[in-house]
């Protein structure tokens, strides 16, 4: 018999065996197994090779049907993930490793689930994969298998309990649309509320600046008036002095104000004769 080569991918473990006498485990790599010699008086081992796949896979512990702890018949499928990390133990601990760990999964959940009510069980999914982890976790080492997760994949109720199910859920959707469109709704007016203030706010502040700057121009106005005619006063006061300190410029002014007056063919003038001549009879006589 020629010698045979052969190769472990790093997915994979070899246990090699001679005579049926496990001898090593196998890593990742290539091997020779011998060609084995028979001279009668002696003979070489003979050499076994088994693979052993490393890789995490999957397992399904389909329709279980349990009786939950309030008496309620429910089906549950459940999903573990595992792998092999011993695998001397896979092979030579239990006869089948995966069997081992689908049975002891299955208890697992007919106890943990025994323990919950309906409700319980509905609200908290995760404590029946933290149960099964837990209760399995031990034993499946105990062959060489450690599990990553375990989750509840497919939960049925009995025909009469689905249908309450399918309403309880329909009304809970129903409420919890109706809540959000509240909220939605509620939101949207106190936007609105709040655009309206903003707005009303800006108003009375424009307008109160407006009413700001009417009421400085005003006194501004009333100030410039004030002015102008405290300019006029002085005015007139220097006027008065000027024309009471030289009595020929008033006499100008008269002379003035008539030759304005006579432009007009409809201006009328009115002389104090008896004034005139009183003031005439009241000078000194010059001869």
């Amino acid at each position: 018999m020629r010698s045979r080569e052969f190769l472990i991918k790093d997915t994979h473990r070899g246990l090699w065996y001679q005579d049926g006498v496990l001898v090593k485990v196998l890593d990742a790599g290539r091997y020779v197994i011998p060609r084995r010699i028979d001279l009668g008086f002696w003979r070489s081992p003979v050499v076994e090779v088994t693979l052993v796949d490393m890789r995490e896979r999957d397992l399904t512990i389909k329709g279980q049907e349990i009786l939950t702890a309030d008496k309620v018949a429910i089906r549950i499928s459940i999903v573990v993930q595992y792998r092999v990390v011993d695998p001397q133990a896979a092979v030579h601990a239990v006869a089948s490793y995966e069997e081992r760990l689908y049975t002891d999964v299955q208890l697992a959940a007919r106890r943990s689930l025994a323990s919950m009510t309906l409700d319980e069980i509905l609200t908290d999914r995760n404590r029946l994969s933290e149960d099964i982890q837990r209760d399995v976790y031990k034993a499946a080492g105990s062959y060489g298998v450690t599990i990553a997760r375990a989750d509840v994949k497919d939960l049925i109720f009995p025909g009469n309990l689905q249908e309450i199910m399918n309403k309880v859920l329909a009304a809970e959707r129903t409420s919890q649309a109706q809540l959000v469109e509240a909220r939605t709704r509620a939101e949207v007016q106190r936007i609105d509320a709040e655009t309206k203030a903003e707005t009303t706010r800006r108003l009375a502040e424009s307008q109160a600046q407006a009413d700001r700057l009417a009421a400085a121009a005003r006194a501004e106005a009333v100030r410039l008036e004030a002015l102008a005619e405290v300019e006029t006063l002085k005015l007139r006061e220097q006027t008065a002095a000027a024309l009471e300190k030289y009595p020929t410029l008033l006499r100008l002014r008269e002379l003035e104000s008539l030759s304005e007056l006579a432009k007009s063919s409809s201006a009328k003038i009115y002389v104090d004769f008896d004034r005139r001549a009183k003031q005439e009879a009241a000078k000194p006589d010059e001869s």
